[in-house]
């Protein structure tokens, strides 16, 4: 095994690491309980998971995704949180290597897996995640300005303000217009933050395609969600979230590929 391979292995592991506390996250903020304190406990029996029985990815295969105590069922998204991110670490390191961006994004990424899952469990976007990333991504900008493809802090900075302006406003105008037409809250003030965020990390350009690209998905799951289930709203979040990993991993290209013939 090369050096190279080493690095993105770790890279998948350290992301899997990462993945079993994001669920910590996606389970205690919404019940607005410390993701800090006490440790990992069984949601059903209240008991403390052992160390051993707490291994990313690995421990849930071998207990047949039930708890070590009580053989409850542990839910399918702890494993898919865990795996899920250490592939999106992993993929970030293979395209970035072990630069500035890297870290940045994958920040980033951790934010939008919370606010997603959240998002599908209770139609609701942390401020913690929103407002707390919008002010790490004005604080990267300022120490990490290749991050933004910036020579200085200044026009890092600028990126990132621009990014926010243009995130949280073409979400909020977007919403603004379904109002409207529709005669109800088209667009969630979480929405609004959630793509805030997602400007401070990727600036204007980046998180202008985001928000073109997340209703492609987000149609084409409403239609099923109506026709299926007869339901009225489907939660945006995950959409934006898979709108701003495209964009992170190819929305120079795509920028560059659609305006090759301008």
């Amino acid at each position: 095994m090369s050096l190279k391979d080493l690095e993105i292995l770790l890279a998948f592991v350290f992301g899997a690491i990462i993945g079993s506390f994001l669920n910590v996250c996606i389970y205690r903020l919404p019940i607005k309980e410390s993701i800090a304190y006490p440790g990992s406990y069984c949601p059903h029996c209240k008991k403390p998971i052992r160390w051993y029985d707490n291994i990313p990815i690995l421990s849930y295969v071998l207990l047949l995704g039930r708890c070590g105590a009580c053989k409850a069922r542990i839910p399918l998204r702890y494993f898919a949180v865990e795996i899920t991110t250490g592939l999106l670490l992993m993929s970030l390191y293979m395209v970035f290597g072990p630069r500035a961006k890297f870290f940045a994004y994958s920040a980033l990424t951790c934010a939008l897996m919370v606010a997603a899952f959240i998002d599908i469990n209770t139609g609701e976007i942390p401020d913690e995640i929103t407002l707390g990333g919008t002010a790490a991504g004005l604080a990267v900008a300022c120490a990490f300005p290749a991050v933004f493809d910036a020579v200085s802090r200044m026009a890092a900075l600028k990126c990132s303000v621009l990014g926010i302006l243009a995130g949280g406003g073409s979400i909020f105008a977007m919403g603004a217009m379904g109002s409207l037409a529709f005669k109800k809250e088209a667009m969630g003030g979480g929405d609004v933050k959630m793509m805030a965020m997602v400007g401070a990390f990727i600036g204007w350009k980046l998180v202008l395609l985001a928000f073109f690209i997340a209703p492609v998905f987000g149609a084409v799951v409403g239609v099923f969600a109506k026709v299926r289930r007869g339901s009225e709203t489907i939660p945006y979040g995950p959409y934006l979230s898979l709108g701003a990993l495209i964009a992170m991993f190819c929305g120079n290209d795509l920028i560059k590929l659609l305006f090759s013939g301008l």
